[in-house]
């Protein structure tokens, strides 16, 4: 009997001390696992911005020798707001650094607020149309929509520059052969074009991003179209909706939540632009196409002006944050399927 009562104890331990060795287990995966991204993180997302908040209210760069933390102070000092309160001279007479601030503010804008909704007008009608067809051919749609995405923007960019050069371009060529005579535009080089208050340098950009941004959206929203119980859609059917009264009446309300996540997601890759920019156009002609990352680059390694080039950092970090709070509070639904 005492024996008994004895295996039935050291059972219980050996079964607690199992679990233990278990829950210690999974504690060990889930730190080894986790830690090393938390690390990444904090060294390439968490720092950098904490950093570039900092310089924000410094007159740094790295050409000067500054004090013995981290370089602040001393030839890099500290200016407190200055460099906020200069982005609010507004007058003719500005410092150059200045009005290039307000010209990218006004481009990124003007970029972002055009790109968004086009992205967005052309993707989702596109994800219904390619999901309405066989399976074989919306495999294959997918791919070739989804395949610029996976392509270099430096590649993409390369490519629409040669589409839009003024001798060799293919645009230029095939207005040639349609018009039977030799057409040269510098369609991103000439600041005189202008289409609809947009320089056409700017839409030449925006048509190279958007090529290669659409397939992205696409995928997200054929993802959400395939969620969207049958049960709903037969009804629809059943009670006498067309394909029209369908899209608009079911499956686009159904697709709130996904419309906000696609277009604060597009919103903030658009207010990033830099690369397709910067090999098409540089910024110009005459400042046409700067957007604020091209400032920011700029003041921070050609010009050496690091301290105005965080502040700038720090406005673009606001204004993203700023519209994606307006797009959540304007999009965002109370309920989902």
């Amino acid at each position: 009997m005492e024996l008994s009562a004895i295996e039935t104890k050291t059972k219980k331990r050996s079964f607690w001390q199992l679990g233990n060795g278990r829950e210690g287990s999974k504690r060990l995966f889930v730190t080894s696992a986790v830690l090393p991204m938390a690390l990444y993180m904090a060294f390439f997302s968490v720092l950098p911005i904490v950093w570039a908040f900092a310089l924000a209210f410094f007159e740094y760069s790295a050409r000067r020798e500054g004090g013995p933390i981290l370089g602040l102070g001393g030839d890099n000092p500290f200016v407190g707001l200055q460099h906020f309160q200069a982005m609010l001279n507004f007058s003719t007479d500005a410092p150059l650094e200045v009005r290039q601030f307000h010209i990218g503010v006004r481009t990124t804008l003007m970029f972002a607020f055009l790109v968004v909704p086009i992205n967005l007008a052309l993707t989702l009608p596109l994800a219904a149309m390619i999901e309405s067809v066989g399976r074989r051919l919306r495999l294959l749609f997918r791919t070739i929509f989804f395949l610029p995405i996976v392509t270099s923007s430096v590649g993409v960019a390369i490519m629409w520059g040669y589409i839009f050069h003024p001798q060799r371009g293919l645009l230029n060529g095939m207005l040639t052969a349609v018009l039977g005579k030799l057409t040269v535009i510098n369609w991103t080089g000439d600041q005189a074009l202008v289409f609809g208050g947009v320089p056409v340098a700017l839409v030449a950009v925006m048509i190279a991003y958007l090529w290669q941004d659409l397939g992205y959206n696409l995928i997200i929203f054929i993802a959400a179209l395939q969620a969207i119980p049958d049960s709903i859609k037969d009804a629809a059917i059943v009670d006498g909706a067309n394909a029209r009264q369908q899209f608009f009446n079911i499956t686009l309300p159904l697709l709130k939540p996904t419309i906000l996540m696609a277009a604060i997601l597009t919103m903030i890759s658009a207010f990033q632009v830099f690369d397709i920019i910067q090999v098409m156009t540089r910024g110009g002609p005459n400042e046409q196409t700067r957007v604020m990352v091209i400032d920011i680059y700029d003041n921070a390694f050609r010009f050496q002006r690091m301290g105005w080039a965080a502040a700038v950092s720090v406005v673009l970090f606001l204004l993203v944050l700023i519209i994606s709070l307006v797009q959540n509070r304007m999009l965002r639904s109370e309920w989902e399927y």
